[in-house]
């Protein structure tokens, strides 16, 4: 692959949103080409993607078409067909993530009994079929109910907090986790490379909005005893080996009261807890990613400034064009660097950007994220 770095290797990424329109600002420096195959006529990424395919992700012949024209295929969203990226394995394409990884955390119910299978520290689950199979387990609420595929950002979980909301239970495939006490939700982000090759990231701590169940903003490097960052960067190196993992790995956590952590959920993609490394760090997600999958050696992954990411959602009420309110009032902040994702409607609760905070201590982050949090406002005059 090497051998053909500068010449006409062409990277193709499945999903065409803002991870892989960060993904392009990487690759820029790189001088990768780039093909984005996406289901949306006005995706993020269609300005700046060297060729530009409109198609339909889980569409195995879609898929195959547009992975014939690439030498590398990497993904930016997990609901893809899969069987299509095996074929294009077999061809001798390079499809990083590998396609059984990526299957295996399509359903999180094979993600969780993954987990298990290779002791792994998780909370106890059961598998659910139907909302009836509920009724044995009164006892273990409050739990979190989870639908095994098709959730993301939120969607496809439901707190059962008592009986009475056992019948806010999902009628699918599911699994059914019992609620742990936590201190803190963290995350590690883990790169590897095909020679086996890994680095990880300091680790992040998130805050979650409390109605929506998505990050609202986090911290990073996280408040952590040495002992907690050891033994979750021995987590993640772990997890990576076993998968035969090629790419960043997102790997969310929870910290419980007698430091020890529990693996909540992890994306096969650059994630949401690091587009704060494309400023904090001396190597961001995105250029590790492609690093990795390229077969280039790692980059450095030192944070050199104590950094805060808030999520800018769409307000509430709000749909249609999008209008950013009080960008004046938070460039003029030292230290914050808005990112907009080029989406063109907002909707409540939408990712539409995120905002980027560099400073010299905690106190001083949480005062800036809660002051561009009350000044910068995604809505629509429409």
């Amino acid at each position: 692959m090497e051998k053909r770095f500068y010449s006409d290797l062409r990277l193709g990424i499945l999903g065409g949103g803002q991870l892989g329109r960060m993904l392009i600002q990487a690759a820029i420096d790189l001088n990768v080409s780039i093909s984005i195959l996406d289901p949306a006529a006005d995706a993020p990424c269609r300005p700046y993607a060297h060729h530009f395919t409109q198609g339909n992700l889980k569409d195995y012949d879609t898929v195959m078409a547009f992975g014939e024209t690439c030498d590398v295929i990497t993904i930016e969203i997990e609901h893809v067909n899969t069987e299509a990226l095996e074929a294009l394995q077999a061809m001798g394409k390079h499809v990083y993530p590998d396609p059984k990884t990526v299957r295996m955390i399509q359903d999180k119910r094979l993600q969780k009994q993954f987990y298990r299978d290779h002791d792994l520290p998780i909370a106890d689950f059961v598998l659910t079929d139907s909302k009836k199979d509920l009724d044995p387990y009164r006892h273990w609420l409050p739990a979190v109910h989870k639908l095994g595929k098709e959730g993301y950002d939120g969607r496809g979980v439901q707190m059962l907090r008592s009986e009475a909301d056992l019948e806010k239970g999902f009628d699918a495939p599911s699994l059914l986790e019992k609620l742990v006490a936590f201190e803190k939700e963290i995350a590690f982000l883990v790169s590897r490379n095909p020679l086996g090759e890994m680095a990880v990231f300091p680790p992040v701590e998130m805050v979650f909005h409390p109605e929506h169940n998505l990050v609202e903003y986090l911290f990073a490097p996280a408040v952590l005893a040495e002992q907690v960052v050891k033994a979750g960067e021995t987590i993640v190196k772990q997890l990576a080996e076993q998968l035969d993992y090629v790419g960043i790995l997102a790997v969310e956590m929870f910290l419980l009261k007698d430091n020890s952590l529990l693996i909540n959920e992890i994306a096969p993609r650059p994630h949401n807890s690091g587009h704060h490394t494309i400023r904090a760090c001396r190597t961001s997600q995105y250029e590790q990613h492609l690093r990795a999958i390229l077969g280039l050696p790692l980059g450095d992954v030192t944070q050199h400034t104590p950094a805060a990411m808030v999520n800018l959602l769409g307000e509430a009420g709000f749909s249609g064009p999008v209008e950013y309110e009080g960008l004046n009032e938070v460039l003029a902040m030292p230290g914050v660097y808005p990112h907009f994702y080029g989406k063109t409607e907002t909707r409540p609760f939408r990712k539409m950007g995120h905002v980027t905070i560099l400073g010299n201590d905690p106190e001083s982050l949480k005062q800036t994220v809660t002051a561009v949090k009350n000044t910068l406002r995604v809505i629509s005059r429409s």
